[in-house]
């Protein structure tokens, strides 16, 4: 009798992608002691009290139930009030949908709209999710080269010379994971020229919305005439309100699209977690003080990590969101993966290759600032011994 071996009846298109790039050395770093990590986008911050109190509260009075599947009804018309508040987008509750996290909205987003064949545009570098999604789904990602000369930005003319008749949509990553770049109002505005006359829809990935250091505040490209009829927005309360293990996200889109998606919810995931939507609705009403302390507290690790790579002689690109740098590290003559692991063995300090983040990450690093000031000057005198060295 034959033997049964389960792993060749897997999805050939799962099988054929390589693990997270990001999980990669950090595997390794696990089996060392005395680690500095400047790796993982994960908030240093505790949830503020008041948010989880509110959590908790939720659990004492025994609110343990499953919620509807789109989510409490209280928490998307906060989320639609926030958006008026914070950004100027006119939502209602009917607009949105409570997820798992913001991963679980950009899964639900390309699966609503992708047909096999179906091309989706996505610049890099940025988070690694996208392009193995949109392969899942029977698309193909059609890759756009941010370039450090432009400031990682997505140009308008770049955008338009990869649109073909397959084009069904495009990623918008910004603030972008990991260079930090954000697009401006007028630079949304050219884009969404490129896009006027097409059926191409926007996933606009705005999960570090709240976390921008220039004097004009985010601009969501749903606030650009034209856009918000063809905008699924995707956000969270990961980064904003330090709230990553909570996992609580949400998409915005237009009514119709919003049914579509919490269709898929329904049968995926039934509804998030009741506990963090209680906890959610306490963020959103009452957390705009946190979110300007914790933006306060970045902004000045920012200024300090992007001078202490400059000084060590590595350029780097000053970041205008979200809690990344991107260094350029090409001078030391070491490819991104032969840096940052010549310098996790050499000093045990941890980096992101930033081809983990596609290819034209090649010759630069990822290095969060999601990390105390004390943590970050430790890493960079350790980068300092390393280059000295080299």
């Amino acid at each position: 009798m034959t033997e049964f071996r389960p792993e060749t009846q897997l999805n050939d298109v799962l099988t054929s992608l390589p693990p997270s790039g990001i999980r990669r050395l950090f595997d390794i770093a696990s089996t060392m002691e005395g680690v500095i990590s400047l790796g993982i986008g994960e908030p240093d911050f505790i949830t503020p009290w008041h948010i989880r109190n509110a959590g908790i509260r939720s659990l004492e009075k025994g609110r343990t139930q499953y919620t509807a599947n789109s989510g409490l009804k209280e928490l998307r018309r906060e989320a639609a009030l926030y958006m008026k508040r914070r950004f100027g987008l006119d939502y209602t509750e009917k607009n949105v949908l409570i997820t798992v996290g913001g991963s679980e909205a950009i899964d639900l987003s390309m699966r609503a709209f992708i047909k096999p064949g179906d091309e989706v545009i996505v610049p890099q570098p940025s988070f690694v999710c996208y392009g193995p999604l949109a392969r899942l789904c029977g698309a193909t990602p059609v890759y756009i080269d941010l370039k450090e000369e432009d400031g990682f930005k997505l140009t308008a003319k770049a955008l338009k010379a990869a649109i073909t008749g397959k084009t069904k949509l495009l990623v918008l990553p910004f603030p972008n994971n990991p260079t930090g770049s954000v697009l401006s109002r007028k630079e949304l505005e050219e884009i969404a020229a490129v896009l006027n006359g097409t059926d191409i829809v926007v996933i606009s990935d705005e999960i570090y919305a709240e976390l921008t250091y220039t004097e004009e505040r985010h601009t969501s490209i749903a606030s650009i005439p034209g856009m918000k009829e063809r905008t699924v927005i995707v956000s969270g309360f990961s980064k904003a309100y330090a709230m990553t293990g909570w996992r609580l996200g949400y998409a915005m889109a237009p009514e119709p699209v919003c049914a579509a998606l919490t269709k898929l919810h329904q049968y995926a995931i039934m509804c998030a977690p009741t506990a963090s939507q209680y906890a959610a609705i306490e963020a959103l009403s009452q957390g705009d003080g946190d979110i300007e302390e914790m933006r306060r507290e970045y902004n000045y690790r920012r200024r300090l990590i992007v001078k202490g790579f400059n000084d060590l002689g590595l350029r780097c690109t000053e970041p205008e969101g979200a809690f990344y740098c991107f260094p350029n590290i090409s001078s030391t003559g070491l490819s991104s993966d032969e840096f940052c692991e010549k310098l996790l063995s050499a000093e045990k300090i941890a980096l992101v290759p930033g081809n983990a983040f596609g290819a034209s990450g090649e010759g630069f690093v990822r290095a969060s600032y999601a990390y105390s000031a004390d943590h970050i000057k430790k890493a960079l005198e350790g980068v300092k011994r390393f280059l000295e060295r080299l």
